[in-house]
């Protein structure tokens, strides 16, 4: 295993043998095999890798130049030198795109763009991450990898890939790594317009997931190398076994029990290795081990190492959990407390490392996962190693993105990204409940049914808004055909019972309509079901239901807003953010002073009010699109407002530094 930048990046050390026998299975779990039977490969489609360059020296990836599989590029770190990867991540990243040889990336066929911006990943000014951007457009890129971020909102990164897609080119960006918690994506996948992506595991044999509940509450636990999945639950008693020493168990009665222990050691430079811990559990009668961190935040353990015993085999499962949880754990236990553990495959479940939305009230992040645990592909010296991260999942999304572009060279970028958030499979978790959308987005990328999709529905996911004097809210999508007619079309509504839906299909257009039947304040989220020709297509949705509201009047340059509360309120602090750039201007309001901002272009802009109402803050949201601007008479008497980067809230940091910029392995 690899700790990097205070992450836990998951390695899985095999040998030649076992790299076999994992080999290419992420990219068949995700349905690759369709468009090949087609002759669907990735030619002629050129992807542009914005990481620590690639090496065009192994045998997967070889050639640098038109002739090679590496076409162009460019070394931002030393300029004049062609942008070869003396790291690994920029090959590992490449390779799931497109390795075409002892290995087979998604899009095997496809030619890659390499810009090097980083030398080891660890850090790179963010002006090398913008200046890749410009230079990937400038070289015709089709599609833009970006495997690298940062901790923080990056207005100009943001911009720059709006200039990307603004110039059709497909940008998928990595979550990050900073999960499980909320609110845990930096830039550039906070961006609106890229497609940003978490990971889940990649298939049944490297899927072993685990539960645990203790007196009817559930903790997040990770199964530690060389546990193997149990055939029913373990239901015992729960004991604390100090650090896990022979010492420790001889003056306890763990017998049939689930101990759990205290990660490391109590004497300095002492070596208590897992193995060790779990043979003495093992050796006291105990049926299973927890081991909870000496440090924040939750680790990856391994059992099975170069350091064990000759001729030793882990006999009890063992699960490592966050210091908190443990210590809770602890605490609260009592003679009676019995915990459930349980260990099983599951390949769709999020990775626990995988970074969680929301970014923003206004749009859903992430929007897909894909397979990002245990990936096999590429490494630096014609090698291959197996490695972890939303790094591997967000590629998978590029590939896919190049089979579909190959296919239909004429869809715009946005229409590609339909096709694939819409196609996806549902990501349930260890309890069969679906994971929610800031954590799986719409759900797990599914290339054959994106493949085989005959309807491109935009938007392919939505937020509204309602309120205790607006309650009922509409929205439109746009259906376009790809073949066919929409005859059976199929409509189901899948969320809270108290919201009321109801549509009707007007040619090509498909209007909704959401109500509330009670007063249940606060967000809500649901899928939108549409069958058609033997496709599902998924369409989530976020609602925030709150009890005041914001209405907007626009006269010319001039946005008027009027605050409602179904309470007295005394104060309000107006933001809106302009979509596209992600501006913000902000102004304050009171029962007795109206509330205006000039604007000076066009664009969708984003209304997020915060109402003061006996001492507490009450949210309340809206969106106004504005096209009636002459943006050529923007210098004439226009207020001087200064832009302020979107703040993250409560963003989880996990040891890395808050202004670095991480690899998003």
């Amino acid at each position: 295993m690899i700790v990097f930048s205070g992450i836990l990046i998951l390695v899985q050390l095999e040998t030649q043998n076992d790299s076999e026998l994992y080999l290419d299975k992420s990219v068949p779990y995700v349905g690759i095999d369709f468009p090949k039977i087609e002759g669907i490969d990735g030619t002629g489609i050129k992807i542009a890798v914005i990481d620590t360059g690639v090496d065009y020296n192994h045998p997967d990836l070889f050639g640098w130049g038109p002739d090679g599989k590496v076409i162009g590029g460019y070394n931002f770190i030393n300029e004049g030198q062609p942008p070869l990867d003396t790291n690994g991540h920029g090959t590992q990243v490449a390779g799931v795109i497109a390795a075409d040889g002892e290995k087979s990336g998604v899009a095997p066929k496809a030619k890659i763009l390499a810009y090097k911006v980083s030398e080891s990943g660890e850090g790179v000014s963010s002006e090398l991450i913008i200046r890749a951007i410009q230079k990937a457009i400038e070289d015709d890129a089709d599609i833009i990898n970006i495997s690298l971020g940062v901790n923080k909102t990056n207005v100009k990164i943001e911009r720059g890939i709006n200039q990307a897609l603004e110039k059709e080119i497909f940008v998928v960006t990595a979550a990050g790594n900073d999960g499980p918690g909320l609110n845990t994506i930096g830039s550039p996948g906070r961006n609106f317009g890229s497609v940003t992506v978490g990971a889940t595991y990649n298939n049944l044999t490297s899927s072993l997931v685990a539960t645990l509940e203790i007196d009817e509450k559930s903790y997040t636990v990770i199964p530690m190398v060389g546990s193997t999945k149990l055939e029913e639950p373990i239901k015992e008693k729960i004991i604390f076994a100090g650090y896990g020493k022979i010492e420790d168990f001889q003056k306890l009665d763990v017998k049939d029990a689930i101990v759990i222990v205290e990660r490391g050691s109590d004497v300095e430079g002492e070596l208590l290795y897992f193995s060790i811990k779990e043979k003495n559990a093992a050796n006291a009668g105990a049926k299973a081990m927890i081991v909870y961190n000496n440090n924040p935040g939750i680790f990856l353990g391994e059992l099975i190492h170069e350091f064990i015993e000759s001729g030793y085999t882990p006999r009890i499962p063992v699960v490592s959990i966050d210091r908190d949880e443990g210590l809770e754990i602890i605490e609260s236990a009592t003679e009676e407390s019995q915990g459930i553990l349980q260990l099983f495959y599951n390949p769709d479940f999020v990775a626990h490392f995988s970074s969680r939305g929301p970014v923003s009230p206004f749009y859903i992040k992430p929007e897909i996962v894909a397979p990002g645990a245990y990936i096999n592909t590429t490494q630096n010296n014609a090698g291959y190693n197996f490695t972890s991260g939303t790094s591997y999942a967000a590629p998978h999304v590029s590939g896919a993105a190049a089979l579909l572009l190959q296919k239909n060279p004429d869809l715009h970028h946005h229409e590609i990204k339909s096709l694939l958030l819409t196609t996806v499979q549902p990501v349930s978790d260890a309890y069969g409940q679906e994971f929610s959308i800031h954590e799986a987005g719409a759900g797990r990328l599914d290339i054959r049914n994106a493949f085989a999709a005959k309807l491109i529905i935009m938007p392919p996911n939505f937020v509204i808004n309602v309120s205790s004097d607006k309650s009922v809210a509409e929205q439109q999508f746009e259906l376009k055909l790809l073949d066919g007619t929409l005859d059976g079309l199929d409509i189901k509504f899948k969320g809270p019972e108290f919201i009321k839906f109801a549509h009707i299909l007007e040619g090509d257009t498909l209007h909704i309509k959401m109500s509330m039947s009670e007063e249940k304040f606060g967000d809500h989220e649901g899928k939108l079901i549409v069958n058609h020709k033997d496709i599902q297509y998924t369409i989530p949705f976020l609602l925030h239901y709150t009890p005041g509201s914001i209405s907007i009047n626009q006269q010319n340059q001039k946005l008027y807003f009027d605050i409602f509360h179904p309470e007295e309120w005394s104060f309000a602090k107006i933001s809106i953010i302009n979509s596209e750039d992600g501006s913000i201007h902000t102004t304050t309001a009171t029962p007795n002073k109206e509330a205006v901002i000039e604007i000076h272009k066009n664009s969708k802009y984003w209304i997020d009010a915060k109402i003061r109402v006996n001492g507490t803050t009450s949210n309340a949201f809206n969106v106004i699109e504005i096209n009636s601007l002459d943006e050529n008479q923007n210098g004439i008497n226009k207020i001087d407002i200064p832009e302020k980067p979107i703040v993250i809230i409560s963003i989880i940091l996990i040891g890395i530094a808050v202004f670095g910029l991480i690899k998003r392995r």
